[in-house]
């Protein structure tokens, strides 16, 4: 059965879905399941002006979980629910790969909505980055970007 996307249109969907999901299973499984800070999280000075690099910051921030569930755990499902619609689009058919598509043009409002709220609470609010916060944040924007181009690329087909 042939896919509804090119290889190259469910690689670019895929492999930034991916890697987000990577990055907010590393702060699961270090910070919240061994109670260590994730690699790389040592606090230093940022380049950006007032902000330092640290990850323990953040994470132990009052804005680090809703009612006890962990922020990095809610990005774990976004990103399993992108690559889950994806995949299905690609694979489905009828009315399921209409659902898919369909699911995945507003799911992805879901993530880029929140990005800009997560930014100003470690920036302004916290004056502190964790790294791999930023790799979540950054692989929603890319994803948002790579869906938007895909559906205005296929609605002007």
């Amino acid at each position: 059965m042939m896919g509804r996307l090119t290889r190259t249109w469910l690689i670019l969907m895929l492999t930034f879905s991916l890697i987000g999901l990577f990055a907010s299973f590393i702060v699961i499984y270090t910070y919240y399941y061994l109670r260590k800070l994730p690699p790389l999280c040592t606090s230093f000075k940022s380049p950006f002006p007032g902000i330092t690099i640290d990850c323990e910051r953040v994470l132990s921030s009052k804005y680090s979980d809703i009612n006890g569930v962990p922020l990095d755990l809610l990005a774990a499902i976004w990103f399993i629910i992108n690559i889950i619609l994806v995949v299905t689009y690609d694979l489905g058919q009828g009315s399921i790969a209409t659902l898919s598509i369909n699911a995945l043009f507003y799911w992805r409002f879901l993530g880029i909505a929140i990005v800009p709220y997560l930014i100003f609470v470690e920036t302004y609010l916290l004056h502190a980055l964790c790294i791999y916060c930023t790799v979540m944040h950054v692989m929603i924007i890319i994803d948002f970007t790579i869906i938007t181009t895909y559906f205005i690329k296929a609605r002007n087909h």
